[in-house]
């Protein structure tokens, strides 16, 4: 069996502009890494990426190194190891990054966004600060995202698409099943993971996650309340159509991306 979540059934009342700046801001970069000599790359990622060591040998390396380990704890943001990782990452700030950064406004949104980063990074520091593992991505980022959703929108159903052998459906799941199941494979996951080699950097996620849920009731607006009821009904399972994946782009608006208008006489009239 295999799900992936497509949307959420909770369209943000404005357009998400830091979510989408975030977005193409990763993928610029991605791209840019992605086209350099494997061994100009090597040399990028290690300027840019988080490494646990230099930060526990901070006073001497801090003069060594092309960029300060403190200041790698957000630009590794911006990095992602391959087209599996970006691309998870991007779908789930797609989905979920619109109505947290609705909750909070333009500013404190992507303030949170790096402090749910920098959270990420630091825990996974604690768990072996001599690590000299280069950490990328967004997911320490994006885990605060979730956490911030799930306390704001528990109820909230995102349209998951399954499919197992031959059968394709989507079905509507409350947020804090989706998001619940999302942590617990994180815990469940350190049991198995080496914290001296590579992989996933699973205490990053749980640090980032566990900072968004302590930060949103301290950075969303007054107006915005937690906890908020559905819009429709859980458990609805249908056949997977077209129409669900332009939802996934849209959100259910008329439209999820920007729109240029051209105002009278922005034009210059030309005559025949």
């Amino acid at each position: 069996m295999f799900f992936i979540p497509l949307y959420d059934e909770n369209p943000s009342k404005k357009r998400p502009l830091v979510t989408w700046t975030l977005i193409l801001i990763c993928f610029i970069v991605f791209a840019y890494q992605f086209n350099l000599p494997q061994r100009i790359e090597l040399s990028f990622i290690y300027k840019y990426a988080f490494i646990p060591d230099y930060l526990n040998n901070y006073y001497t390396v801090s003069n060594l190194t092309p960029l300060d380990p403190l200041l790698t704890l957000i630009t590794s943001a911006f990095l992602h190891a391959g087209w599996m990782h970006i691309l998870g990452n991007m779908l789930y700030l797609w989905i979920f990054g619109d109505n947290v950064e609705d909750s909070m406004g333009k500013f404190k949104f992507f303030l949170f966004y790096i402090i749910c980063a920098i959270s990420g990074s630091l825990l996974q520091y604690y768990s072996n600060p001599s690590s000299e593992i280069p950490i990328v991505g967004a997911s320490g980022a994006i885990a605060g995202v979730l956490g911030g959703y799930l306390i704001l929108y528990p109820k909230a159903n995102i349209k998951v698409f399954m499919w197992v052998v031959i059968i394709f459906r989507t079905i509507n799941i409350p947020a804090w099943i989706v998001l619940s199941i999302w942590i617990m494979v994180q815990f469940f996951s350190l049991s198995s993971s080496s914290s001296s080699g590579g992989g996933v950097a699973y205490f990053a996620h749980i640090g980032g996650f566990l900072a968004g849920m302590i930060l949103t009731p301290i950075m969303k607006n007054k107006n915005k309340s937690l906890f908020n009821q559905r819009l429709s009904s859980p458990w609805e399972i249908k056949r997977t159509q077209k129409s669900d994946l332009k939802k996934t782009f849209t959100h259910g608006r008329k439209s999820s991306l920007p729109i240029f208008r051209k105002s009278k006489g922005s034009l210059p009239k030309i005559k025949r």
